[in-house]
């Protein structure tokens, strides 16, 4: 298997891991193995009944569920063997020299951070700030992995070409930029929302039922570390800063869209760009259909689990646009 057939199966499993790790927090399974790296000091979840009755009293805080336990140890596993194909990656970027170092070498670095974030889960009994890092550090990693194969599989143009087209679409670049910065802050709010367990305390759209912005509570919403508590599992925040989050990631959500509409438009007016322009446009739709039903609907876990893979999709497609607009002689 050639390094670009690799990377993109590769992309491909790292799609399920996130897919995986949605479902497993959204099923309130995060904590399902109370211990790291293995499940109930086993490498496999307890079957029998004598395991499970040792199981739980290793640990007699959390009772053996084995439906949880088992997303929980499939997550992981497959986590583990994404883990083991980006080393292997790493290896012959390393070997092969067809790409500088650098990227394939972060990749290897930020698995390593996202499996300790991954303990840290665990450990720290679901703390959000690290629940939020950990999403975070798989989206990234999903990022990072499509550039590296957009980088082996469509090299950018010849430096000269990129020069003469520099100074026309120097504004572009920029704004392109700006708009990446402002999808990776609504994933964040996404992120926090989520797990805070604050994506259902707003039940009516556009913004909040009743007198929301009276209850509106931004130094205990945003208290990052949320000290004092022995476990964070469905959230410690009151009713104030859980619907103050909640709020705050639909504003969000109305400015990252008002940007990604000016970065279509922007895009629309090269020729070269109107694949780009369409590919967000139709991602972002798709996302903010899905985060509507959730609230419609009452976040069923298929739509919840598809707006993560929809936040996700919308990080790459900007990111590619990205790409595209610094890296391609841009035409009109």
């Amino acid at each position: 298997m050639s390094t670009v057939s690799l990377v993109r199966f590769t992309l491909y499993l790292a799609v399920i891991v996130i897919a995986l790790g949605a479902y497993t927090r959204l099923s309130d399974a995060g904590l399902g193995c109370p211990d790291w790296p293995g499940c109930y000091g086993k490498i496999l979840v307890p079957q029998s009944q004598a395991d499970i009755a040792l199981a739980n009293q290793a640990f007699p805080e959390r009772a053996v569920e084995p439906y949880k336990a088992w997303l929980e140890m499939i997550h992981r596993y497959v986590a583990g063997t994404l883990g083991l194909l980006i080393a292997w990656i790493t290896f012959r970027c390393w070997k092969e020299r067809t790409i500088s170092r650098t990227l394939p070498t972060f990749i290897a670095a930020l698995v390593i951070f996202q499996a300790l974030l991954g303990m840290w889960t665990v450990t720290l009994k679901l703390l959000p700030v690290v629940v939020m890092a950990h999403l975070l550090g798989g989206f990234t990693l999903l990022a990072s992995l499509s550039l590296l194969y957009w980088k082996l599989s469509h090299p950018p143009a010849p430096h000269g070409l990129q020069r003469l087209t520099g100074e026309s679409n120097h504004g572009l670049k920029l704004f392109a930029a700006a708009a990446l910065v402002v999808v990776v802050l609504q994933v964040m709010l996404g992120g926090w929302t989520s797990s805070n367990y604050a994506a259902l305390v707003c039940t009516r759209l556009p913004i909040c039922e009743g007198q929301w912005w009276t209850m509106l509570d931004f130094a205990k919403a945003f208290d990052w570390w949320q000290a004092g508590h022995d476990n964070y599992e469905f959230g410690v925040l009151s009713y104030g800063p859980r619907m103050t989050i909640h709020v705050v990631h639909r504003f969000g959500a109305l400015v990252t869209t008002l940007c990604l509409l000016l970065l279509i438009y922007k895009c629309w007016q090269w020729a070269s760009l109107r694949s780009e322009a369409k590919l967000v446009a139709g991602v972002l739709t798709l996302q903010l259909a899905l985060g509507i039903a959730n609230v419609v609907l009452h976040l069923p876990l298929w739509v919840a689990v598809a707006h993560n893979l929809g936040a996700a999709s919308l990080v790459v497609a900007v990111l590619y646009t990205n790409y595209r607009i610094w890296t391609t002689a841009v035409r009109n």
